[in-house]
């Protein structure tokens, strides 16, 4: 029979965990809990990590963690520190014991492991926060005690890493740590304010909610407020522990949360230690590229399938703040749904630059849903690494992001529709096979062939591994979304307008064929140097974005439609002018049979369960009409446009 557990801030964990007799920690309860259960808790502050003892045994036979309805219940892994010293000047220290940490000090943890490039073993996974403000760390005492304003940082950028950032209040908080074998001492500027008669919070846990042991399955984590952690860098060839996270196993829904102020990364549904360990940074006797590919190979020899990994629902979070990602995963995130989450603010202290960072942040994102989500002032909005397929990234809104949107080394194929990238900087296309429908790109793209790194694509709607290919570039669909040119960048990026740049590819296989066929340079070689297909057509290309030259049907106009995104009262909406010729392109509803099939993995634009899809929905999920309006809004009308895209 099937229990609920209470936990309160009046309880006591030797009470039997009822209603009028609660739990006094949610950690009790986590040790109690068996499938079908329920614990719930009530409103106060828990400064704990919580680590599911127990899985659930079905999606009908969950162990459900949930704050009680009405109540703000917060996990921190955080404590306040009230024993503030001056040392003079504005610099106060505190000096804690060591046995405050545990085993986990994350003043001694160096932030670093694979793709993490700067700076180099100065920074550690600790943080200290004023009023719910984290600072930045010093590299020196000497710099907390004379802080000079910080005009670089590290962003994610190609081709390179440091540009000019301004940060106004940089010079005001700035901490140093130093730790020797009994106590941690930690320097701070509080310019001229009493840290004593504020809160001040410092990281103590490496999270908040984590399982300690994999396959904790089923679980549902639902209503909290978590925050301050200090988790570590999670690349995709390490162990990838989050603030929030599953620890490789299956089926969990994180709905309705807030989780905000995560060292690196916010919720973690990605692999675990045993499949590699940040071996590169710690052997160097193979790149990084080797040993992720060892640790796809790894992981299906140890059982790596739909029936005992990811199938995660994430929705209707709000995750901000966070040093690295709002979620991030690899391999443990596949058949998952990401929608309508509020995902904003990741990375942008720009303190540290690695190549894995992004509001989402996936690889091996097989049949991933990422839909609705509303994704701004990021460094990143999302990059899909390595081996997304089968991947649908829908109606979600980006704008205000360093670059909105990122895929890399995959062969699809991948559907990308209905999206509104609104930054100057809209995409990266490091692939092939992907299919850009009914989207509104209001900024470049960049595009390159990756001919150096052969990755792996599977069977449909599986894990198991069909091949490994280069990326050869191009086979892609762009079918009615609306281009805006004149893309200004205020750093140096080799970014087009439109869709001029595939004008070396044939417009279809049959072409292609008969290229590869006349050519004589040999099995590997003929398909090497020949360009694949573009299927492009029933575009819109304003403010002089360029079209592909063999496209039949679209519209083109230097006239700026003054795109805006414009926030008032928790909602967003989108205003432009259109011009008429914008909504009489000859257009059809796009569907799986008219998408066709990735050349290299022979598959189709499908549903996860492997159905057709059809786009006569909108980004607002107005029904199109036979002749669909390009881009992401059926319900564009002549004139001046104003319409709620979010809240």
């Amino acid at each position: 029979m099937s229990r609920e557990y209470h936990v309160g801030k009046n309880g006591c964990d030797k009470w039997e965990g009822s209603k009028e007799r609660p739990f006094r920690t949610i950690s009790r309860a986590a040790q109690m809990a068996l499938p079908g259960d329920v614990i719930t808790v009530h409103q106060g502050e828990y400064r704990e990590w919580v680590k599911p003892a127990n899985s659930g045994r079905s999606d009908v036979e969950r162990i459900v963690y949930q704050a009680a309805a009405g109540e703000k219940v917060v996990i921190k892994g955080s404590e306040r520190v009230q024993n503030w010293e001056r040392t003079g000047g504005s610099v106060w220290k505190a000096v804690l014991p060591n046995t405050m940490f545990g085993d986990y000090n994350p003043y001694q943890e160096i932030l670093g492991g694979d793709w993490f490039e700067f700076p180099k073993n100065t920074l550690h996974t600790g943080e200290v926060y004023l009023n719910g403000k984290a600072f930045y760390e010093a590299q020196s005492l000497v710099e907390v005690q004379n802080p000079a304003k910080r005009t670089k940082g590290y962003c994610r950028l190609w081709p390179k890493y440091a540009e000019p950032i301004r940060h106004p209040e940089d010079t005001v908080y700035q901490w140093y740590a130093e730790v020797d074998d009994e106590n941690t001492t930690i320097y701070a500027n509080f310019q001229g304010i009493n840290p004593n008669e504020e809160l001040v919070e410092i990281n103590v846990r490496r999270s908040c909610f984590y399982p300690v042991r994999i396959g904790r399955n089923y679980i549902t984590v639902r209503g909290f407020e978590m925050a301050q952690a200090a988790c570590p860098w999670t690349p995709p060839t390490a162990d990838q522990p989050a603030l929030l996270g599953v620890n490789w196993a299956k089926g969990w829904v994180i709905e309705n949360n807030v989780i905000h102020d995560a060292k690196c990364s916010a919720v973690s549904i990605g692999k675990e230690e045993s499949t590699g360990h940040n071996l590169c940074t710690r052997t160097n006797r193979k790149p990084g590229y080797q040993y992720q590919m060892e640790a796809v190979f790894c992981a299906l020899q140890r059982g790596w399938s739909k029936e005992t990994v990811g199938s995660h629902i994430i929705r209707d979070n709000v995750i901000y703040d966070c040093g690295q990602n709002g979620i991030v995963g690899h391999m443990g995130c596949v058949f998952s749904r990401i929608y309508h989450n509020h995902i904003y603010n990741i990375a942008v202290k720009h303190e540290y630059f690695g190549h894995e960072i992004a509001g989402i942040k996936l690889h091996a994102a097989i049949d991933v849903q990422i839909c609705n989500n509303n994704i701004h002032n990021c460094s990143l909005g999302t990059w899909l690494d390595w081996q997304a397929q089968g991947t649908r990234v829908s109606g979600n809104l980006y704008y205000g992001n360093d670059r909105d949107f990122m895929i890399e080394v995959t062969h699809g194929p991948c559907l990308i529709d209905h999206n509104i990238f609104a930054s100057a900087y809209s995409i990266d296309n490091y692939a092939q096979g992907t299919a850009f429908v009914h989207n509104l790109q209001c900024g470049g793209m960049h595009r390159e062939a990756v001919l150096k790194r052969a990755t792996p694509y599977h069977f449909p709607h599986t894990t198991e591994a069909a091949g490994t290919a280069v990326v050869y570039g191009a086979d892609d669909r762009f079918y009615q979304n609306i281009f805006l040119g004149g893309t200004k960048l205020p750093y140096e990026a080799a970014v087009f307008d439109g869709t001029a740049d595939y004008n070396e590819c044939p417009e279809n296989l049959e072409v292609y064929l008969e290229e590869v066929i006349r050519k004589e340079y040999g099995d590997l070689e003929d398909h090497l140097y020949t360009n694949q297909p573009a299927y492009v057509n029933g575009n819109v290309y304003l403010r002089g974005a360029d079209a592909y030259t063999a496209e039949k049907d679209n519209y083109v106009s230097v006239e700026d439609p003054g795109v805006k995104i414009v926030t008032e009262d928790g909602a967003v909406y989108l205003e432009m002018e259109v011009e008429q010729g914008v909504l009489n392109v000859n257009t059809e509803v796009i569907d799986t049979k008219r998408l066709g099939t990735v050349r290299i993995v022979e598959a189709l634009y499908e549903d996860p369960e492997g159905n057709p899809v059809t786009l006569d929905r909108d980004y607002n999920g107005v029904l199109r009409g036979e002749h669909p309006v390009a881009g992401p809004l059926e319900e564009l009308q002549e004139g001046y446009n104003r319409i709620k895209v979010w809240g």
